[in-house]
């Protein structure tokens, strides 16, 4: 009996898929395991491969058709064999034939995932879509459109990459790894490794040599892939109009649709001194080549806590200064005020509900002055108040703002049809990853209409002092306020088996769930790999999965994600390695 062929599902959302090229042809012999055909879904392309030996007997499907999962593409079977619905005397009915005799034909259902619809020949100037930016919003849109079949152009002033890859996140994950191993290098003796000497320098020409390598890697990386998804590049600053032409320099050029991803630059403030030269900015100080003996740090979000930590290891001594109540607000407090005091003991002075309300210049080093009347002295100041939308070239499109930032709907899409705002210039989640889903949903929206939202509420974050930090969903204070009365789960990494064999035993992960059904609202963490472990817990909240459904899961031991399963089990007053709660 043949074998049927059918369009797979390649994931939970995937409603259909399209048949991009047949490998065999009809009566072809097949064995098992060779390529049949080439499908594409909205997410991916892969080949299908023959599930049994014989003669592809039949393509009811071919190349171009969109067929939805589950249907039947062809068959395999024996030589000569008669497939059944051949053998029938009677033809089926086509459609054109049941409507011929007056009978009323049901449409196909619409497609969740519309392609691309054929439009007229554009001019070398015109596409379907041009992107103004090139970070991770920017070149995220860029190449998904261009997968959908759009012809489109991406137009950036300086490097590809944005704030990211060029002065944020890649870069100073450069940085801390050294912080980290500097760390290593401190316990070595007691873990039976006995260095001939424990004294080092820091050669600041080749550490930023080397963070300029990593960088050029990865910006020649995107670069890479635009091209070899026929994305037209163009350098310069694109000024956009509202008819959906992009100058730049000289040269004009037209998209059907906008996705403007012109990302943010660095905030600052306007006090007496901070135009001073020894006042640095984040981009400034990642190409810092002499090691100040002093370091004040104005703001304690991540960027400042993260660089702080940087010079800290160095041997820097640093100074942070936070107008709010704590280090990194946004997260959890109890989660927070760990990291202050681990920080602390690092040798991070850290001086919160103060901020800075002058800076004097003299002998070449800075005085702080702060407005609680204290004074901090410093050789260099390093300015991390935050980040603001880029919106150079936009000015000529008087677009509707909010804060500061563009508004955009669920779609991302602004006030002027067919013009979008992924990213950082939105100022929804500054975050990089937030940006590529966001840039990844203007595309598809642009192309399809507006049918696709991008659902951040369980967008993880991280900062990635040592030991780490991540977090999703609600903090306690949060969920408290929203639901009153939750249930807390906490295990330490001082009883983690890996975390001990690593010298990493501290922290902890905290849970939060509803009391009714166990939903998961917010975990957090401070210990070893936490910008790793919040993925599963990002994973979880997305697919809804309660407390009691994930204590079903098996977490192999030993590992770090052991602790995350013990804080879900904590939850429930479960957990075997805590100490039992009190009724």
């Amino acid at each position: 009996m043949a074998t049927e062929i059918i369009m797979p599902k390649l994931g939970v959302d995937m409603q259909e898929g399209e048949i991009i090229e047949w490998k065999k042809q009809e009566g072809d012999v097949v064995n098992e395991g060779d390529i049949l055909l080439e499908i594409m879904s909205d997410k991916t392309n892969m080949e299908l491969e023959a599930e049994d030996s014989g003669v592809l007997l039949k393509i009811t499907h071919g190349n171009g058709d969109v067929v939805p999962v589950t249907d039947i593409i062809g068959y395999i079977g024996a030589e000569g064999e008669i497939l059944a619905e051949e053998s029938q005397d009677v033809p089926a009915a086509t459609a054109s034939d049941l409507k011929a005799a007056g009978l009323e034909v049901p449409s196909a259902p619409a497609s969740d995932t519309p392609k691309l619809a054929p439009q007229a020949d554009l001019a070398d100037n015109e596409y379907d879509i041009v992107v103004v930016g090139g970070g991770p919003a920017g070149y995220y849109a860029a190449i998904r459109a261009a997968q959908l079949g759009a012809k489109v152009a991406i137009v950036e002033k300086s490097e590809f990459g944005g704030t990211c890859l060029n002065v944020g996140c890649i870069p100073t994950k450069t940085y801390l790894k050294n912080a980290e191993i500097l760390d290593g290098l401190k316990i070595a003796a007691g873990r039976g490794i006995n260095l001939a000497s424990t004294n080092y320098t820091i050669d600041m020409d080749k550490t930023v040599a080397f963070k300029n390598s990593v960088v050029k890697q990865l910006t020649g990386g995107v670069r890479g892939l635009l091209r070899a998804n026929k994305v037209t590049v163009f350098n310069g600053l694109g000024n956009v109009n509202p008819d959906k032409t992009v100058t730049i320099g000289s040269e004009t050029i037209k998209g059907r649709n906008i996705i403007l991803a012109t990302g943010s630059r660095v905030s600052r403030i306007n006090i007496p001194g901070i135009n001073s030269s020894l006042v640095l900015t984040s981009d400034d100080i990642l190409d810092l080549r002499e090691m100040p003996k002093s370091l004040a740090v104005m703001g304690g979000g991540v960027v400042g806590i993260e660089l702080g930590l940087v010079w800290a290891s160095y041997g820097v001594d640093v100074t942070v200064i936070e107008m709010a109540d704590r280090i990194i607000p946004a997260m959890d407090r109890e989660v927070s005020l760990e990291l202050q005091k681990i920080l602390a003991k690092k040798g991070m002075k850290i001086k919160t509900s103060v901020g800075v309300s002058e800076i004097v210049e003299a002998n070449n080093q800075l005085t702080l002055k702060l407005n609680n009347g204290e004074e901090v002295v410093a050789e260099k100041a390093l300015l991390s108040i935050g980040r603001v939308p880029q919106l150079n070239g936009l000015e000529n499109l008087n677009l509707e703002m909010e804060r500061g930032r563009i508004k955009v709907n669920d779609y991302q899409e602004t006030s002027i049809p067919g013009i979008y705002a992924p990213g950082d210039v939105n100022g929804t989640k500054m975050l990089a990853h937030a940006a590529f889903r966001m840039g990844e949903v203007a595309a598809e929206n642009a192309i399809w209409g507006n049918v696709r939202k991008a659902n951040l509420e369980y967008t993880p974050a991280a900062v990635y002092t040592h030991p780490e930090v991540a977090m999703v969903g609600l903090t306690e204070e949060e969920a408290r306020a929203k639901y009153g009365n939750v249930l807390v789960g906490k295990s330490s990494f001082a009883g983690n088996g890996r975390a001990i064999a690593s010298n990493e035993a501290h922290g902890f992960v905290k849970v939060i769930a509803d009391t009714k059904y166990h939903e998961i609202l917010g975990v957090h963490i401070i210990g070893p790999s936490a910008a790793e472990l919040i993925n599963e817990a990002a994973t979880i909240m997305e697919n809804e999965l309660t407390v009691d459904e994930l204590l079903r899961s098996i977490h192999g031991h030993p590992t770090f994600s052991e602790n995350m399963y013990e804080a879900f089990a904590d939850v429930l007053g479960e957990a075997i390695h805590n100490p039992p709660k009190r009724k």
